[in-house]
């Protein structure tokens, strides 16, 4: 049998998993401003549109560091990359502990603190490699899982803050500090993997040129970039309008978190099974008809819960189908390259939305323009989905216009 039709070997597994692992750890990195905002925005007394920036900054970083992050780990592999990430991502977690009282110094580390959320391009090349086609959709959703990190970082930062404010920042540093080492044992890339040896530069170039590239693009940030938006802005959100207390509103944004990690395997699932542009549209359009009840300010129990939790649903669904049809159409030594750029523009989707919630709040002194903005966008992608990309069909392996190197082939 190829590579491309037979059964996952224990070492791909082994790579899922821990591959998984670290997305989790350094996405709770990437995410520990967030359940505690409001903390900072006491303590700094910030306005609404600041204290939405102190989060958005590190979603911004993390998005676009995501295309450079995706294209190296195309040249030097996940081994490298990941275990290297992870322990550079250190540094901004305990710089936190040291700005605190600044606003200031707390965007420029929280600009540094971006550096976590580019493990998902590193991820997405990984996994896409070392399982066949018919089986990549639910492996990507696995992975993507680790997007979970989120949830974690709402349920336990401000609950390990209570018993001391600095103690987050050094459980998460411990913690990354130890999946660096074990990262470096554990992730193998695959023996035959191509190797470019065009320029960064070049390969960026020739993803960019892909017309699906940018296609995908836009789905996914309005998939993945509603996910993003909502894990860090949510608490706040739910202790504004709703009137939560922050470990409340944190253990709330954490469940809606949780349905979305669920989700997005299931999304993956359904596409090995389904066209996954047809699962996008579906999902899509689910996320716009929910947007709408919630932009009429439900009460939380239970309609503004149910419809909060069933565009969870939704957006995890339409994250996890996206990814299963970048494996389906992307060539392998462009995944990475092509993963950075789709997974920037995800994130950034996820930057804009808590800087419009808040000047929307601000100016308006409700949400409800904000929830109908989502709910166009979602419908739009829905149509799309259904309209142009049920027409893209699986694409074989197509020749890279730059040379590439291969290594050593698998036994």
């Amino acid at each position: 049998m190829t590579t491309e039709t037979k059964a996952p070997t224990a070492v791909a597994y082994r790579n899922l998993v821990t591959a998984t692992v670290g997305f989790t750890l350094t996405f709770w990195a990437w995410d520990l401003i967030a359940p505690i905002a409001s903390w900072y925005g006491d303590r700094l007394d910030l306005s609404s549109f600041q204290q939405s920036l102190l989060v958005a900054v590190p979603v911004l970083v993390g998005s676009v560091g995501r295309i450079p992050a995706g294209a190296l780990t195309d040249r030097y592999g996940a081994k490298l990359m990941f275990p290297l990430v992870s322990a550079l991502t250190i540094v901004p977690v305990l710089l936190l502990i040291v700005v605190k009282d600044s606003y200031g110094l707390m965007l420029v580390v929280g600009f540094l603190l971006g550096l976590g959320g580019t493990t998902f391009a590193i991820g997405i090349p990984l996994v896409n490699s070392w399982f066949p086609p018919a089986k990549r959709g639910l492996a990507l959703g696995v992975f993507g899982m680790g997007m979970g990190g989120v949830a974690l970082s709402g349920y336990f930062t401000p609950r390990i803050a209570k018993h001391a404010e600095n103690l987050p920042f050094v459980v998460v540093a411990i913690a990354l500090a130890a999946y660096a080492v074990l990262a470096a044992f554990l992730i193998t890339d695959r023996p035959d993997r191509p190797v470019p040896t065009a320029s960064l530069a070049g390969r960026l170039g020739s993803a960019a040129r892909l017309r699906v590239t940018w296609e995908l693009s836009a789905l996914y940030a309005i998939g993945f970039g509603g996910i993003v938006a909502f894990g860090v802005y949510l608490p706040t959100y739910l202790k504004t309008w709703y009137e939560l207390d922050p470990t409340d509103a944190g253990t709330k944004a954490a469940g809606f978190a949780l349905v979305t990690v669920v989700f997005r395997p299931i999304g993956g699932w359904l596409s090995d099974r389904i066209h996954p542009a047809l699962v996008t549209a579906v999902a899509l359009g689910i996320v716009a008809l929910l947007a709408i009840v919630q932009a009429f300010d439900p009460a939380l129990n239970p309609g503004g819960t149910l419809a909060l939790l069933v565009m969870a649903a939704g957006l995890g669904t339409a994250s996890g189908s996206v990814f299963a049809l970048v494996s389906q159409v992307t060539p392998q030594a462009k995944v990475g390259s092509v993963t950075g750029i789709v997974g920037a523009t995800g994130g950034l989707g996820g930057f804009l939305p808590p800087l419009v919630m808040g000047a929307i709040y601000s100016a308006k002194g409700s949400y409800s323009i904000g929830f109908m903005l989502l709910s166009d966008l979602a419908l739009a992608g829905c149509v799309y989905a259904y309209g142009r990309m049920r027409g893209i069909e699986p694409a074989e392996e197509a020749p890279d216009p730059h040379p590439t190197r291969l290594t050593t082939t698998s036994p």
